[in-house]
């Protein structure tokens, strides 16, 4: 049927001939794709996930520690917020991002990759206090700039919370020791057993032009319990650094966790595998306001850690805890009832949340602090005294490895700049590949692979690896799953739609260009281009 062309927007009529009158045109553009822009340590996600689907996994691999070095721990312990944002969510799933990168983590392991060297020297100098993954991720990208780096820990090995808070069953000690080998082949150098005491005269006395405090939460937060026998309760952070380093504390067959966060998760699971018959986590809110992620309180219940919601523990005797049941006012704030009962604990572990040790740094001159924690400005993370920078536990911020990851990458950027006289470089993030912008037309249904794992019931008998990982097979599957968002992928759609061969192919990864002189800015090759990395712009009046 014919179209009445007095109705069509941009048409200039005349007597003889219909001349189209453009107002609009087309424009390529990258917007930025909502997994990179929820990944705490700053990846390019869509371009790894782009490479191992083009069957380049060691460019891949190389493209996430330009940002992370700790590709084989993220995948295992990172709480992946990038998942969270995944466009595809909408549809069938999000792409399971995480599986791909403990894919690539544990293939460079197997085939001995190893980070580039630095083509150069700098010849400066920087300290780093505290081994764990901000301290450790700042050194990596100072080394890496051409600095001589040097990590002073406290503990006897180095990882911090990787290895003295996190159980073997999330991130066996084999895969952490290995990425940080990898660490000291750059040229990184660790002095463990280290307390520092003074962190101006350390500074001086090695000529280190500026430093890092990167010292974790280790310090646990302590509440007055009344109990009957005082070794029969400790602090969740000591309870998981003594199973780290091999030892098996008497615990008893009843235990109970005082706490709701990941590490009261870790307490009780660990619990359960020293032979726990019990093992029950109370938390004095509700489940919906535990601050431990779903998947953590999933995996504990699993494994058949029991939840006790709305108690808080009033004293401790010798084989039970009394608890008072408590309720929520109007404003969500819990309260007691008045209201007591009697649960079985032959121990009590208090998981209550962590502090950072920073006395060290409080007779610092000018040095400023927020509560228990130093003050940084947010944009460079230096302290309020020049040359000192600050990240992870030690900062305002939420406490995870992905977060401190980022946090030492973000340092080592701004020390850079310090050590060489210059400004920071803040550039500008492109606007956002939301969903409403996307014109999906051709991905098909297919579910996020699910990773395998060990049987609840097996899996409490020892400290074995919960997750097994999904392999080449499944690392391919799900980087196929990736829409790229925002981000041409040369799929060729503008290429055919468009009606005036105003589209020119320019070969393979060069993408395309407009040929403004065919272009009548009808908007086919905008409408069809599924990721939005094509815009309609107005056209200047000349």
């Amino acid at each position: 049927m014919a179209r009445d062309i007095t109705k069509l927007p941009n048409l200039a009529l005349d007597a003889s001939r219909v001349t189209p009158v453009r107002s609009r045109m087309p424009l390529y553009l990258d917007l930025l794709p909502p997994c990179n822009n929820a990944c705490p340590a700053g990846e390019n996600i869509q371009e790894y996930l782009r490479l191992v689907k083009a069957g380049e996994d060691e460019n891949a691999w190389r493209e996430i520690v330009k940002n992370n070095p700790f590709p084989a721990i993220h995948g295992r312990v990172c709480y992946h917020p990038c998942e969270v944002a995944c466009n595809r969510v909408e549809l069938d799933g999000a792409v399971g991002i995480h599986s791909v990168e403990r894919y690539l983590g544990d293939l460079a392991l197997e085939k001995g990759w190893e980070f580039e060297k630095p083509r150069y020297s700098s010849g400066q100098k920087v300290l780093v206090i505290g081994a764990g993954p901000s301290g450790m991720s700042a050194a990596y990208h100072l080394a890496r700039m051409g600095h001589e780096v040097e990590i002073r820990d406290a503990s006897e090995l180095p990882g911090g919370m990787m290895r003295y808070g996190i159980p073997e069953y999330r991130l066996p000690r084999d895969v952490l020791d290995a990425e940080i080998e990898r660490l000291k082949k750059l040229g990184i150098k660790f002095v463990q057993n280290y307390v520092c005491k003074d962190l101006l005269a350390d500074q001086a006395e090695g000529g280190f032009g500026a430093a890092f405090v990167a010292v974790g939460a280790h310090l646990s937060k302590r509440v007055d319990i009344p109990t009957d026998d005082a070794s029969k309760m400790m602090d969740a952070v000591t309870f998981l650094e003594k199973v780290a380093k091999g030892e098996r504390p008497e615990i008893g067959e009843h235990v109970a966790i005082y706490g709701g966060g990941n590490t009261a998760m870790d307490a009780a699971r660990v619990a359960r595998r020293l032979g726990a018959k019990d093992s029950i986590v109370i938390y004095r809110r509700t489940e919906e306001q535990m601050p431990a992620h779903e998947e953590e309180m999933e995996g504990a219940v699993a494994e058949g850690v029991e939840m006790h919601w709305l108690r808080t523990i009033q004293s401790q005797e010798e084989h039970d805890v009394t608890v008072e049941i408590m309720e929520l006012d109007e404003n969500g704030r819990p309260h007691g009832t008045g209201k007591y009962e009697k649960l079985a604990a032959d121990t009590v572990i208090l998981a209550l949340g962590q502090e950072t040790d920073s006395n060290f740094l409080r007779k610092i001159p000018g040095m400023q602090f927020e509560h228990d924690v130093l003050k940084v400005n947010p944009q460079t993370l230096m302290t309020s005294v020049p040359g000192i920078f600050a990240g992870g536990d030690a900062v305002p911020s939420e406490r995870t490895v992905t977060i401190g990851v980022g946090h030492g990458k973000k340092a080592a950027r701004e020390i850079d700049a310090y050590l060489n006289h210059r400004e920071s470089g803040q550039r500008p993030k492109h606007a956002l590949a939301s969903f409403n912008k996307l014109h999906l037309w051709y991905f098909g249904d297919v579910r996020q692979t699910t990773q395998p794992e060990l049987e609840p019931e097996k899996r409490i008998f020892d400290f074995d690896e919960i997750n097994l990982g999904v392999g080449h097979d499944g690392a391919l599957t799900e980087a196929c799953r990736c829409l790229s968002c925002g981000n041409c992928f040369e799929c060729d759609g503008c290429l055919g739609s468009c009606p005036e061969d105003a589209v020119i192919k320019l070969g393979k990864g060069l993408r395309y260009r407009f040929d403004y002189d065919k272009c009548t800015g009808c908007a086919e090759c905008y409408e069809q281009c599924p990721v939005h990395a094509i815009e309609m712009i107005e056209e200047a009046l000349v």
